[in-house]
């Protein structure tokens, strides 16, 4: 065997060694990316996810480490959108010599061209229609689709002109815009227009995050028989919603069944919230009445509690929203017979939550209170050790005072030991007075 066929196997291992690196690199880049356009997130906050870039320069690193020759035969080796991705982060310092390393001149000028205009934004609007007795789903992407369908629910969220124009010429109706909900007068939030007899509700729903959360405006129009819903963002009493209409025959029949479910389902959300809100508390409750709680763990403590009775705040303005909402509804003699009973029912519900928030609230209170006061037990210790040093060298002061007099005739004035006599006068002072205060237990 020759010495340039020894060499050549070795130099193809070495290259599978870089293109399976850069492989697993581009690998978990393309994970990344897949999960952020599952949650929707826009193409500048996915370049500043952190997982992202780091990703990328353990890529760029690897590429910095292999010669022009070896990255040309990689970007040959790989797909065409991964290819793309090494190339971008090449092409700035070593482009010229990279392109040079290549076999084809279709590769050169395919790696070369201009990107392709990113694809418009998928539309936020989706229509339910009834097909066997559920709720069946269709993406809607152009005009003459949501003018072909038969919706029972039409759902919008953050839409644009473009989707509102859409509704408007197939069903010759305006919807709000999302940012126009915040309005708590009830002649705003709930009304009937005569002339159209379309009934619009603006009711808040809650959202409830790890980081934060907040109630969110949803308007509503029940226009001939159909619902139209808006808002900014997806809310899991939605998803809940769809899935389960889809997948239980005869769980609604209309667009009013929708939304008293939506409704529905918003109450049990805020149940499911309220018994994490009194799991929060009983973990809190049992730091609070333990024996012994720093100043810094108080603090902590007041910080859980204060998030915590923000929540069911939120929790009881969204339970007394949808109420307000259903009053309305039952008031109006909008709902059929059935419906009137599905909507008391929810009524009945949302009594129930009343009464649970308003326990968590005293509840609340209580360990706020409880906080508060071992707060003060401990600033009370603080003030009595300050008390206490303070008796304690009211002796050895007498004593100093009583020596620093000028007294002609003072007989330890010519002794010898006068000096540590009274200094051990002094200590033996401080002393006495610790074993008492000791003694009596005023120093625990």
């Amino acid at each position: 065997m020759s010495e340039n066929e020894d060499i050549q196997p070795a130099n193809d291992e070495a290259f599978e060694q870089h293109l399976q690196e850069v492989q697993a690199l581009l690998g978990r880049h393309r994970l990344v990316e897949d999960l952020v356009r599952r949650q929707d997130m826009p193409r500048h906050d996915l370049v500043d996810g952190l997982v992202h870039r780091q990703n990328l320069v353990e890529l760029q690193k690897k590429l910095d480490t292999l010669e022009a020759a070896e990255i040309a035969r990689i970007l040959e080796a790989l797909p065409h959108n991964e290819s793309v991705v090494v190339w971008e982060l090449v092409k700035a310092v070593r482009g010229e010599d990279i392109l040079e390393e290549l076999s084809s001149d279709e590769f050169r000028d395919t790696l070369t061209s201009e990107p392709e205009q990113p694809e418009r934004k998928p539309l936020m609007l989706n229509a339910f229609e009834l097909h066997n007795g559920r709720l069946r789903q269709i993406h809607i992407e152009t005009r003459s689709q949501l003018a072909a369908a038969k919706p029972i629910w039409v759902d919008l969220i953050a839409p644009d002109k473009e989707e509102l124009n859409w509704v408007k010429q197939v069903f010759g109706l305006s919807l709000p815009d999302p940012e126009d909900l915040t309005d708590l007068e009830e002649s705003a939030r709930f009304y009937i227009e005569d002339e159209s007899e379309q009934i619009h509700l603006h009711s808040d729903f809650l959202l409830d995050k790890a980081d934060e959360s907040r109630n969110v405006a949803v308007a509503f129009v029940l226009h001939q028989g159909i619902l139209f819903s808006i808002r900014n963002e997806e809310l899991p009493v939605f998803r809940l919603q769809r899935l389960r209409a889809r997948i239980q025959p005869g769980y609604v029949s209309d667009g009013k069944d929708v939304l008293l479910d939506l409704y529905a389902a918003d109450v049990e959300y805020s149940a499911d919230t309220l018994e994490d809100v009194y799991a929060s508390l009983e973990a809190v409750g049992k730091q609070v009445l333990s024996t012994e709680m720093t100043d810094t763990e108080a603090a902590k403590v007041l910080a859980a509690i204060a998030a915590e009775e923000d929540l069911n705040g939120r929790i009881r303005r969204n339970v007394m929203d949808t109420r307000r909402a259903l009053s309305f509804l039952i008031r109006g003699k909008f709902l059929s017979k059935d419906q009137q009973e599905d909507a008391r029912q929810i009524l009945r519900d949302i009594e129930s939550l009343d009464g649970h928030t308003a326990f968590l609230f005293d509840k609340i209170n209580f360990l706020m209170d409880a906080t508060v006061g071992f707060i003060n037990i401990n600033q009370n210790k603080i003030i009595k050790i300050f008390s206490v040093a303070s008796v304690a060298m009211l002796p050895p002061t007498l004593i100093a005072s009583i020596y620093g007099m000028n007294f002609k005739f003072m007989p330890e004035l010519e002794w010898g030991h006068g000096y540590p006599f009274s200094l051990g006068l002094m200590l033996f002072s401080i002393l006495v007075p610790f074993w008492y205060f000791n003694k009596k237990g005023w120093l625990r």
